[in-house]
């Protein structure tokens, strides 16, 4: 048996390297046409949150559904004892900055993602991680007095749910007007659900940082 998978392999390689792939009659440049379907200039976002808008809604719920996940399984875990955090000035310095940079580079994917290269989800981990630089330096009683002051989780699942509503609302055939191309404000409803996964997943970054440190500790 295992000689008939040998052959059928070899006869599959032998395929794709001498037999070409047949070439349609009239070709339209596919980046092209996704760029003046969505009216924003990163095609990588008009795929996403246009034509594959339906295939996003499920990765953000599944995101979701990890995140809480997280917290369900270490829930019955005993927390941990001690959680060390760097100490030594240069370190704190050093990851300080590189989370003030993380941050920028994520509001400006956030904001700009439908007009340069990036998008929401790059936004959220450039804030994820600056989220954890920070972690990293500070108190973990601290994060998490601040994590519950402004009422994170919650705003996470608001975030979650204004996103369907509207990605359901878009897939109804409902759209808003592109505006200008390669504007801020271009490409309809594309910029603020590019804005809302930014903010979900840089969250719930937030809230699995501050999981594992509290039940696994820093290090």
């Amino acid at each position: 048996m295992k000689w008939i998978y040998i052959v059928a392999g070899i006869a599959l390689f032998v395929k794709m390297l001498l037999v070409p792939n047949p070439e349609p009659e009239q070709s339209i440049p596919i980046v092209e046409a996704v760029v003046k379907d969505s009216g924003v200039p990163n095609a990588v976002s008009g795929i996403i949150f246009r034509n594959r808008l339906y295939d996003t809604i499920f990765e953000v719920v599944v995101f979701t559904i990890a995140i809480m996940g997280v917290t369900f399984l270490l829930a019955n875990e005993r927390p941990f004892c001690a959680i060390d955090s760097f100490s030594d000035r240069p370190s704190i310095i050093l990851a300080r900055l590189g989370a003030t940079i993380a941050a920028l580079v994520g509001i400006e994917l956030a904001l700009r993602g439908h007009l340069s290269p990036g998008g929401g989800f790059a936004a959220g981990v450039a804030g994820g991680t600056a989220i954890g630089l920070i972690a990293i330096t500070s108190s973990s009683q601290w994060m998490q007095e601040i994590y519950k002051r402004w009422h994170t989780s919650k705003w996470e699942k608001v975030s979650v749910l204004i996103f369907i509503v509207l990605a359901v609302i878009k897939l109804s055939g409902f759209e808003l007007p592109q505006g200008d191309f390669n504007t801020l404000f271009s490409g309809g409803v594309l910029p603020l659900l590019n804005f809302l996964v930014a903010i979900k997943v840089a969250l719930g970054s937030w809230a699995a940082i501050l999981v594992f440190i509290h039940y696994r500790g820093l290090f």
